[in-house]
């Protein structure tokens, strides 16, 4: 019963990870990267689909992505929806070929994207310890029961917490390596 808990609080906090992850990876640093362009949604065929799904991203150099349609008609529909998307970018088209430069960014604007970065950080370790007092909760409602004695009980809550330091730990790493990201220059 215990593991199960362990496990459930263990797959949840990763959950919680990726889900960082992606959020951070949404949060353009001056540098190209395909990943910027994943929550894009384009027209095909009467339905709204992902940008990597009508057209291959890739990198030409460290500041600018390459978007080539799989059909010539989407050209002017994927330009459109990377002006319309929340990321300020301006793409170029070259016959079958979109080209998005990479802006560089202002040090005020760099220091509003560090902040944004910190509260999605925040927002994750919130998260976790949602999830270390659900799963200790779990182990009191058991433990109330007499499902588990008290000293399973507090095994289980030493357990819980080294789940959630080792993952607090992740975000914090993570958060790290993207400041320093978004104040290089």
């Amino acid at each position: 019963m215990i593991d199960d808990i362990k496990m459930d609080a263990e797959s949840r906090m990763s959950k919680s990870i990726d889900s960082l992850k992606d959020e951070m990876a949404k949060v353009r640093t001056g540098r190209a990267h395909p990943s910027l362009l994943d929550h894009v949604n384009v027209e095909s065929y009467g339905s709204m689909v992902p940008l990597s799904q009508v057209a291959n991203i890739g990198i030409e150099d460290s500041r600018t992505l390459t978007i080539t349609p799989w059909e010539r008609t989407m050209v002017q529909v994927i330009e459109k929806a990377i002006m319309t998307s929340d990321l300020g970018l301006n793409p170029n088209s070259a016959g079958t070929v979109i080209r998005v430069p990479m802006p560089a960014l202002t040090e005020e604007r760099r220091k509003d994207l560090v902040k944004v970065v910190k509260g999605e950080a925040e927002n994750s370790r919130v998260a976790i310890r949602n999830i270390r007092r659900d799963a200790n909760s779990s182990l009191k409602t058991l433990q109330k029961d007499k499902d588990i004695s008290e000293d399973d009980e507090r095994r289980g809550q030493d357990e819980i917490q080294k789940l959630t330091d080792q993952y607090i730990k992740s975000i914090d790493e993570i958060l790290a390596n993207k400041e320093h990201d978004l104040m290089e220059i």
